[in-house]
């Protein structure tokens, strides 16, 4: 097996004309920035979007036309679309069933104006329309969303939700995670689940930090709303509304434990919980955030001609044509290679290439990465929150009955691409029964200590054994020998790989550290070799020499012979320093590390305290 090389088209894929069956995003902003509420976060407002005039449905039929058999998801947005009226509404909606390569069409609404005229309209002319509804759990956490006249908008959305329901409807929340939800998960979760018309929340997160100037006012008279704005920018370092990433990772990965614990997940998808579960599972993501399809791949129109790249990307920098001179998708391909904007995002990507989230955490929101950037010179609070998030969902999927493991900080997900063996469940069956046969394997050994079935150094086939097994000791590297010992005869584990490390004195292949692999049983046991294993993590900065530094984590072990995927707990000891130091004193940090794991098992404490 040899390491997966990740290319920058696997983070950042551009749109290329060769591909014309991967899918686009088209965004229309029907009515530009124009809402009939005036959200104090609303981040449309902030940029120049043009307000008042409607997009029409030419254009809305033009734009999807250019693309040609290329599959287009369109989406209606605002501002509020719905305030360009049931005719216009009618209209693009006919113009955009005529369309054989639209194959999906969506709203997000505030869901005011919906009424049964709003739906029966929607019945006639486009009866698969998937319809958002904008809100960010009950009252309490909704206060930013609000009116001109600064009053309350949540009975009004939550009637409309109710009318959904009556009329058989399906619907998709988006709730913004802002300070007025933090530390309310479970309760947010439940509340809009309590909406029969629910299917699907996805809870986004509100990065306002550096967003300290109000939304411009059109007129002298300033209105409620932007008054009750403007005082929320007064709290030092942030507005009043603004969560940090750490915040929004809390509250999400509550939110997420909640929703597997409670059942919820039968009913109603979790964003971003589910496109983190679908990459752990080396399963793809429809979400951007998650993908490598990004802005390259999403396209906005505005009602004055404008057609720009993603719309959460600023105005007027994200600007790639006006619609009258894009004639084919290639205008745009070109326009996308010449545009700095998304020069600098792609950029962005580049330390994604080193990173071991890489593959699962996709690289995130472009625009938001640009953002933490621009304002902080650096994006790595960005990325610790996309870690976390992965590490604690890691965690849920392999024991879902510990809500406790999001908070583990110590046990990381450090995946080692390709992760597999031929039968899973059949070596499992093997490891725990004496009586099945064990035939004679092939066991070589070479000159730099590698023990496999060629006796060749580096990545080779080696026949997976057991303590069972005659040549089970023969096939354990001596260096690794004490630690399998431990974990397999007093311990009781699964172990299905090991190394004890490989200097390659004179080879072309990089030196590798002492590793090993442990195949939990059942979720019982991940559990407590994750305590196990956390709790050595602490033991380990005072016990192991200086040159070695202990490495604990989570991956996914796959049986070739079903594809189904395992859980599995990893543990490595890495160089600190240099290789030198590291070999010199290996052996020492082996019985430091088997001595400590060996105290911490007899302690069998219910969780781990691990909040580094």
């Amino acid at each position: 097996m040899s390491p997966t090389v990740t290319t920058p088209e696997a983070i950042y894929r551009p749109l290329s004309a060769t591909e014309a069956r991967r899918p686009v995003s088209v965004i229309l902003k029907l009515r530009g920035d124009t809402c009939n509420i005036d959200c104090l976060y609303c981040y449309e407002k902030r940029k120049e979007s043009p307000g008042g005039a409607r997009l029409s449905a030419d254009d809305a039929g033009r734009l999807t036309t250019i693309f040609g058999d290329r599959p287009v998801a369109v989406e209606l947005h605002g501002g509020e679309p719905l305030t360009i009226g049931r005719a216009y509404f009618a209209e693009i909606l006919d113009r955009l069933a005529a369309q054989p390569n639209v194959v999906r069409v969506s709203i997000q609404t505030n869901a005011l104006l919906l009424d049964d005229a709003w739906l029966d309209l929607i019945d006639a002319h486009y009866p698969n329309l998937e319809i958002g509804v904008s809100l960010d759990g009950d009252a309490e956490s909704n206060a930013w969303r609000i009116g001109y006249d600064g009053r309350p908008t949540y009975d009004r959305v939550a009637a409309a939700l109710n009318l959904l329901a009556t009329r058989g409807k399906h619907v998709g929340v988006i709730t913004v995670v802002t300070s007025a939800v933090l530390n309310r998960a479970v309760e947010i979760l439940d509340h809009l689940a309590g909406f029969a018309a629910v299917r699907a929340v996805n809870l986004v997160p509100c990065f306002d930090a550096a967003d300290i100037a109000p939304t411009r006012s059109v007129g002298v008279r300033v209105p409620a709303s932007r008054q009750l704005q403007q005082a929320a920018l007064t709290v030092p370092d942030r507005p009043a509304w603004a969560t940090t990433p750490g915040e929004y990772a809390s509250f999400v990965l509550s939110a997420t434990a909640h929703w597997i614990s409670s059942g919820l997940f039968e009913r109603i998808k979790l964003e971003p919980a589910v496109s983190a579960i679908q990459r752990l599972t080396g399963a793809s993501a429809a979400i951007c955030h998650f993908s490598a399809a990004k802005c390259d791949h999403v396209f906005t129109a505005y009602p004055d001609g404008r057609l720009g790249s993603c719309d959460e990307l600023p105005g007027p920098q994200a600007q790639l044509a006006m619609l009258p001179e894009v004639t084919e998708e290639a205008d745009l391909i070109r326009a996308q290679r010449q545009l700095p904007l998304l020069t600098a995002g792609r950029s962005l990507m580049v330390k994604c290439a080193s990173c071991r989230y890489r593959d699962t955490c996709g690289g995130g929101c472009v625009a938001t990465r640009r953002r933490a950037h621009q304002h902080a010179d650096s994006d790595d609070e960005y990325c610790a929150y996309r870690m976390r998030l992965i590490d604690g969902v890691a965690a849920l999927l392999a024991e879902p009955h510990r809500p406790g493991a999001i908070s583990c900080r110590a046990v990381r997900w450090r995946p080692r691409l390709p992760n597999s063996m031929p039968d899973v469940a059949g070596f499992l069956d093997r490891w725990d029964d004496p009586s099945r046969l064990r035939p004679t394997v092939i066991l070589r050994r070479s000159e730099h200590g590698n023990i496999n079935s060629a006796g060749l150094p580096g990545i080779h086939p080696a026949d997976d054994l057991d303590p069972q097994h005659p040549q089970w000791r023969d096939g354990i590297e001596p260096a690794v020998w004490p630690l399998i010992d431990l974990l397999t005869r007093r311990l009781g584990y699964v172990t299905y790989d090991s190394c004890q490390g490989h200097r390659y004195t004179d080879l072309d292949l990089a030196p590798v550290g002492l590793r090993v692999g442990v195949l939990p049983r059942d979720r019982i046991e991940s559990a407590q070799l994750s305590n196990v294993l956390c709790r050595l993590h602490t033991r380990a900065r005072q016990v192991l020499p200086a040159a070695c530094e202990l490495l604990v984590g989570r991956d996914r072990l796959t049986s070739e012979a079903t594809n189904r995927q395992y859980p599995v707990l990893d543990l490595a000891l890495a160089p600190t320093a240099g290789w030198d130091e590291y070999f010199a004193t290996l052996n020492d940090a082996v019985a430091a590390i088997t001595g400590a794991m060996d105290d911490i098992a007899r302690d069998a404490r219910a969780d781990c305290e691990c909040r580094s």
